[in-house]
């Protein structure tokens, strides 16, 4: 059997795994209208989804001054608690985990949640168990910085030239470049299709069940 491209996979979480593209974006517009600034168009708001939280914020609503960031950044982990038990994975996402987990890849997110988020998110999806690592961006360097993927690959031992980042956003796939590791696309989260194509992803998927039968044919 011809040796696999990739030892460490890793996923970013919003718009990848999970579906929750669409809650935040209304998070973000209904914080911008909480503290009375232009509500960002659904474009802008989808574009900064990935970044971390506070300078995704400042991205999404230019106008706030920097008294402001922590007031805004209350309001809009007010809105997506509120609603955050009701987000759901994408179709076939643990069945793939379970597979790729049982070909003996090495599994990793790389996310611009908080770790109190994403370990809230991965409880409540209950899948904790699959993955060896994570990184946050209240950690680290925040996407596009290479710095999660050089972490990731630290901590497990692992080759970059063999790792490969997987998202939906263009910060995703600059991370990757960033670092030297090959970037896969997922065309239904946050970012347009031409705006991934351009940054030459070795595969881009439509589906997680596409992303799955690639991964293991060619991964």
């Amino acid at each position: 059997m011809a040796r696999k491209q990739f030892d460490l996979i890793v996923f970013d979480w919003d718009g990848t795994l999970m579906d929750s593209t669409a809650a935040i974006v209304k998070c973000i517009q209904a914080s911008a209208r909480d503290l009375g600034l232009p509500v960002p168009a659904r474009e802008m708001a989808a574009h900064v989804i990935g970044l971390g939280l506070q300078e995704a914020l400042q991205m999404a609503a230019p106008g706030l001054q920097p008294p402001d960031y922590p007031r805004m950044v209350e309001r809009y982990r007010y809105h997506y608690l509120s609603q955050d038990h009701e987000l759901t994975l994408f179709a076939g996402v643990r069945e793939m985990l379970q597979d790729l987990s049982q070909q003996g890849y090495f599994l990793a997110v790389a996310t611009g949640k908080s770790r109190v988020g994403l370990t809230r998110a991965m409880h409540a999806a209950e899948l904790l168990s699959f993955f060896d690592a994570t990184r946050c961006a209240d950690e680290t360097f925040s996407k596009p910085h290479p710095a999660m993927l050089h972490e990731l690959t630290r901590e497990l031992g692992q080759d970059m030239a063999r790792t490969v980042m997987i998202g939906d956003t263009t910060h995703d796939l600059q991370m990757a470049r960033n670092a030297g590791a090959a970037g896969i696309a997922v065309h239904y989260g946050a970012h347009p299709p031409h705006e991934l194509q351009a940054l030459a992803p070795v595969y881009a998927a439509d589906s997680v069940p596409a992303l799955h039968a690639w991964l293991s044919e060619n991964g």
